[in-house]
């Protein structure tokens, strides 16, 4: 109910662009630009991770993409996710160009006390309006949230690469549900059979990585085969630039 009330707030009330805070639009022409998606390519953060896959993202993350990113996730503005869906789809397209299978974005999932306390779980939000956007032009795609928390973690905001990396360690799985979801998927993948589905995994910003790549561990823990890629709405400008060289390292361990 929480969640109703305020996306319906948000299209009767418009308090001014969640970007910039220009006019009293939810999101202004400019800013919505700034999330189509059109400077999508591969990022690496710094002091990346071991088993990090390669990342795409849609934008860099600061000024009127980061206003959007926060006016989301912490301020329950969920007709944004619309915005947001669209960059991330971008990032997905960019992370598997002609693929002919489907797609299965699997969200990094959030803490639950921290879906109760904003309202809504806003990764999956995001990964959903992705996939619908997906499929509307034409590239099959779907949300499969297979991966859950284990154990408690501290929060990670305020920690650096090497705290949240041991945070995160072994942290997160795929329970026997998720493995049955997505095991037929898997082993079509697994044997090289043309078509098959790949698994991207899915979130709102990478900073560190760390988050990312527990969570390529799950997935590969739980025998569900590689992680094709991870596609992101935002990552640090710096990180962007990495060029062709980790898709075609992602290539390579998929065809081995």
């Amino acid at each position: 109910m929480r969640g109703w009330w305020r996306e319906l707030a948000g299209l009767v009330l418009p308090v001014g662009c969640a970007g910039c805070g220009a006019g009293r639009v939810p999101l202004c022409g400019g800013c919505r630009a700034a999330l189509s998606g059109a400077g999508a390519g591969c990022v690496r953060p710094a002091a990346a991770p071991a088993g990090l896959p390669a990342v795409y993202a849609a934008a860099a993350y600061g000024g009127a993409v980061r206003g959007v990113v926060l006016a989301h996730k912490e301020r329950g503005a969920l007709p944004l996710a619309g915005a947001l869906g669209t960059a991330l789809a971008a990032a997905v397209r960019t992370a598997a160009p002609g693929c002919a299978g489907e797609l299965v974005l699997v969200p990094v999932p959030s803490a639950r006390h921290r879906v109760r306390a904003r309202g809504h779980d806003p990764g999956r939000r995001i990964a959903l309006a992705a996939s619908a956007r997906l499929r509307r032009t034409g590239v099959p795609a779907r949300v499969a949230p297979v991966l859950r928390l284990r154990r408690a973690v501290a929060d990670q905001a305020g920690l650096g690469a090497r705290e949240r990396r041991a945070n995160l360690a072994g942290a997160l799985e795929v329970p026997r549900s998720g493995v049955e979801l997505l095991a037929r998927g898997a082993a079509a993948a697994q044997e090289g059979r043309p078509g098959g589905p790949r698994i991207v995994l899915v979130d709102d910003v990478v900073t560190t990585g760390a988050s990312l790549a527990e969570a390529a561990r799950a997935v590969r823990a739980a025998g569900l085969g590689p992680v094709a890629a991870a596609a992101v709405v935002a990552a640090p400008a710096g990180a962007f630039g990495w060029g062709d060289t980790a898709r075609t390292r992602t290539e390579q361990k998929t065809r081995e």
